[in-house]
């Protein structure tokens, strides 16, 4: 399910005590030369004759923040399945920059290539502490207690550190991640997806069930991540997506009804009549 907590530990086998946590084994090949990371081209899914996704063409520059928004039923689900190897298309291609052939590639190796999935309930290890968390998200031996136990090194203290201020729970780390707040559980999750230093998170709702404070964070936190990485928000709340859209796109019926900005998209007739309900 790829950059899934529970994927973490077989998507990165071995631990480099020498900052290789830092750069996911197959980016050495990822060609983002033309300025894309992620191309999409005339995807065709369909399940028991339902066409779930239908002649879908995708496009995700390098470094670019982008929200995708949509009915139920859209094809938003199906669409993160195909770019993470969950879901195989009938037909079309998928690319992860300009050598990376995703319907090639399996689940773990998918994530290894440096593409990190949040879906939309966090899924932390609970007994443990957010400073446990985001050292197993960083580590590749699946053997959990091996790795509580391992060494740190300098260099990967600093990252732990770095990752917790970036997600606001410096001052929490040594509480149990069970008794975090909602939101508090989302940051933590983004922050080990974080640990693996992808190049392309996919984030699935990621304020639902959030308050008011909590989507301000959020929004902070993503709009930070946007140029260090490539980030997809796939998101039904439309003032969140107005805090962070830059580019929308409208998937409707498992293909692109629109793409611009969040004005364009919100003044348009067509996704008025299907999805906002005007």
């Amino acid at each position: 399910m790829g950059f899934s907590v529970g994927g973490y530990l077989e998507a990165i086998r071995h631990r480099d005590r020498v900052f290789d946590f830092l750069a996911p084994q197959a980016s050495m090949n990822l060609d983002v030369s033309k300025g894309y990371i992620l191309y999409l081209e005339d995807i065709n899914v369909s399940f028991d004759g339902f066409k779930a996704i239908n002649n879908l063409n995708l496009y995700i520059k390098e470094g670019e923040l982008r929200c995708i928004i949509g009915p139920n039923g859209a094809g938003k689900t199906t669409m993160m399945d195909i770019i993470t190897g969950k879901t195989r298309p009938d037909s079309g291609s998928a690319w992860f920059g300009q050598r990376l052939n995703l319907l090639e590639m399996d689940e773990p190796e998918i994530a290894t290539a440096g593409i990190g999935r949040k879906f939309q309930k966090p899924t932390v290890f609970e007994e443990h502490t957010v400073f446990d968390n985001l050292d197993l998200a960083m580590a590749g031996n699946k053997n959990v207690m091996a790795l509580l136990n391992a060494r740190l090194n300098t260099a990967q203290k600093e990252r732990i550190a770095e990752v917790m201020e970036m997600i606001g729970l410096a001052d929490h780390r040594y509480q149990r991640a069970g008794s975090l707040s909602h939101g508090q559980k989302q940051w933590l999750e983004i922050g080990m997806l974080l640990m693996q230093n992808p190049k392309l998170l996919l984030v699935d709702e990621p304020v639902a069930g959030m308050t008011h404070q909590e989507m301000d964070r959020t929004a902070e936190l993503l709009n930070s991540l946007a140029g260090r990485h490539s980030v997809v928000v796939v998101e039904h709340d439309m003032d969140f997506v107005r805090s962070i859209a830059r580019n929308v796109t409208v998937l409707h019926q498992g293909s692109v009804l629109m793409e611009g900005t969040m004005d364009q998209v919100q003044s348009d007739p067509k996704v008025k009549e299907v999805y906002l309900g005007e």
